[in-house]
């Protein structure tokens, strides 16, 4: 969590009033929150509805759930979330670079019926697999659909995709947790619930989540072409990571397709995910096993099997993530500690 927002929290934790109230504190609290909603869609760069969530997982239960469409299609590596969110969604294949079969895509939007409800992740949260959404927003709209895009793992550090429907998390951006949003093109895409947040919700309003948010988007600072500058910055350090680990026997999971410069999976043949991830922690490395959502699980990533991996490799499978704050030392000191368990893993095969 960064600075900014830990202090804009606290802030509102101290003027924290109803913002439904009429009484002149909720007023205020009011004005804070539509306030800190301008600045945001400002700082994203979206001109239509935001609505206010617990996070990004609401958001796609919203989305999916409450989309005026009909059948819902969604590809094959979507966070578990919105999986749950569609249970009987069609999945839509992707190639073994981690990109949606687009000629797969096209098959399923034509024979899918009227007005479809399409997700498709902007970046996966395993591999940092960029999906060319524009191009598939350009299909399903042909289609007469909605488009929805998961981008819990981009927005704030890449420019948004050409989407519908977005889910977005605060935390991710350095914000604080439990709250998140959800945006939309058209409030006439939803069905209203009653409640908060246009009648699109339930619950009082999270003002000082809202103003965290708000504080972290801001704090990210200028973007270069969409991207926040100390994402641009990461590119460089994690081509060295790529590069040092294949060097030492391992394999960059889809190493060679578009990536966010910020999530990276690896395959370190011969040692299985969690004693890697208990050796890593020993040595002061936090990284997971596929999802961090169901990582605790130790069940084979969804991710990789949708990848088709071969189940011994993609037990041997850790998910590696970068923050604003890490340095290229300690970059170097995972790499060294990386290939050292590697070349253990390799003899003791041997």
């Amino acid at each position: 969590m960064l600075p900014e927002a830990i202090e804009a929290v606290a802030e509102g934790m101290r003027r924290w009033a109803n913002p439904s109230s009429p009484h002149a504190e909720g007023r205020a609290a009011r004005a804070a929150l539509e306030d800190a909603r301008a600045r945001i869609k400002i700082a994203l760069g979206w001109d239509g509805e935001l609505i206010f969530t617990s996070g990004a997982s609401e958001s796609i239960a919203i989305a999916l759930g409450r989309a005026q469409g009909g059948r819902r299609i969604v590809s094959a590596v979507e966070h578990d979330s919105v999986l749950r969110a569609a249970p009987d969604a069609e999945r839509v294949a992707v190639l073994a670079n981690g990109q949606v079969d687009a000629d797969a895509f096209d098959a399923i939007l034509r024979r899918a019926g009227d007005r479809p409800v399409v997700a498709v992740q902007h970046v996966n949260s395993e591999t940092g697999v960029v999906q060319p959404v524009g191009e598939f927003a350009a299909m399903v709209r042909e289609a007469g659909g909605l488009l929805f895009a998961d981008c819990a793992q981009s927005a704030g550090r890449l420019a948004l995709p050409d989407a519908d429907l977005i889910a977005v998390s605060a935390h991710k951006l350095g914000g604080p947790p439990g709250v998140g949003a959800l945006l939309v093109r058209d409030p006439a895409m939803l069905v209203p619930s009653g409640g908060q947040e246009r009648g699109y919700r339930g619950g009082t309003e999270n003002l000082p989540g809202v103003l965290g948010f708000a504080a972290a988007i801001e704090a990210i600072g200028p973007r270069s072409d969409g991207m926040a500058d100390w994402v641009r910055a990461h590119i460089t350090q994690r081509t060295r990571l790529d590069a040092a680990i294949e060097e030492a026997g391992g394999v960059t999971i889809c190493g060679r397709s578009p990536r966010s410069p910020l999530v990276a999976s690896y395959l370190m043949p011969g040692m299985q995910s969690a004693a890697q991830l208990v050796r890593f922690d020993l040595a002061g490395f936090a990284v997971s096993a596929g999802s961090a959502c169901s990582s605790g699980t130790l069940k084979a990533s969804p991710v990789m099997q949708a990848l088709r991996m071969d189940p011994v490799a993609a037990g041997q499978v850790v998910r590696v993530s970068f923050g604003q704050t890490t340095s290229a030392a300690e970059i170097d000191a995972f790499a060294a500690a990386w290939t050292a368990m590697a070349h253990e893993a390799k003899h003791r095969v041997a």
